[in-house]
């Protein structure tokens, strides 16, 4: 594939963009009080981003007719059931499984097409570099709204060491009733923790309680360290190749 093809111009961008909408995420969950809940105008745009860059054919690979309406339309699905659980009371618990299956497959395939098109880069470069963090950045993301969400179905499916009743660790102000609509809620603990789990640092300040939240976590922790040695494999054979080419162009003395 050619460098300036648009395909390749918009997958870049695609990996700049989420990037930097993953970085913003993250920084708004540092902010206080309500201003945190910016953070869910970025997980709305995520999904438009991906199908944009990343629904697109890779090199040789064909990907067009039913398995890329099949992808851009999971991604809308995931993005609607996203707005449909945001929008809902905690009391309307059963909203929260449409986001984890849609999320879970929409966000798997989406880290799989990514991962091809680094395979795909002919040259390592801060672009490809881009990418590939942000990938990471995708997963340990994805992880604390699925984890989010879990605790909205089944409330008391994550714990803390420092006496935090379960609902805490949404909301400092959870109302009894539960007719919080769940933008309301603050999701920093629980994206602090799929961000230990992803890395397998493992603190243990909060920690699975239910079989679901407890194979949630050992699944978040398996990907993370496979997507690093996927990533890192190919971008260190990919680097080691580009440098072999480069002396071969060298003119013999």
């Amino acid at each position: 594939m050619p460098q300036d093809s648009p395909a390749l111009r918009r997958r870049h961008a695609c990996y700049r963009q989420l990037l930097v909408l993953c970085v913003l995420v993250m920084a708004s969950f540092a902010l206080p009080n309500g201003w945190s809940r910016l953070g869910s105008v970025g997980y709305i745009l995520m999904p438009l981003v991906m199908i944009r860059g990343l629904g697109q054919p890779l090199g040789r690979v064909p990907f067009a007719g039913w398995p890329r309406r099949l992808y851009m339309a999971l991604g809308l699905a995931a993005l609607v059931s996203g707005l449909f659980w945001y929008l809902t009371p905690l009391s309307l618990a059963s909203t929260g499984i449409s986001l984890l299956v849609l999320w879970t497959g929409f966000v798997g395939w989406s880290t799989l097409r990514l991962v091809r098109g680094l395979a795909f880069e002919r040259v390592v470069n801060e672009r490809v570099l881009m990418g590939a963090g942000a990938g990471y950045l995708l997963m340990g993301l994805t992880a604390g709204l699925l984890f989010s969400a879990l605790e909205t179905i089944t409330s008391g499916s994550f714990g803390s060491v420092h006496g935090a009743s379960s609902s805490s660790l949404l909301s400092d102000q959870l109302s009894a009733d539960r007719s919080e609509l769940v933008w309301q809620l603050n999701f920093m603990r629980l994206n602090y923790f799929a961000f230990v789990s992803l890395t397998t640092v493992g603190f243990g300040d909060i920690y699975p309680v239910t079989p679901q939240a407890q194979i949630a976590s050992v699944t978040v922790s398996v990907a993370g360290t496979v997507y690093l040695a996927v990533v890192m494999g190919l971008l260190i054979s990919r680097y080691t190749v580009q440098g072999v080419e480069e002396d071969d162009d060298k003119p013999a003395p």
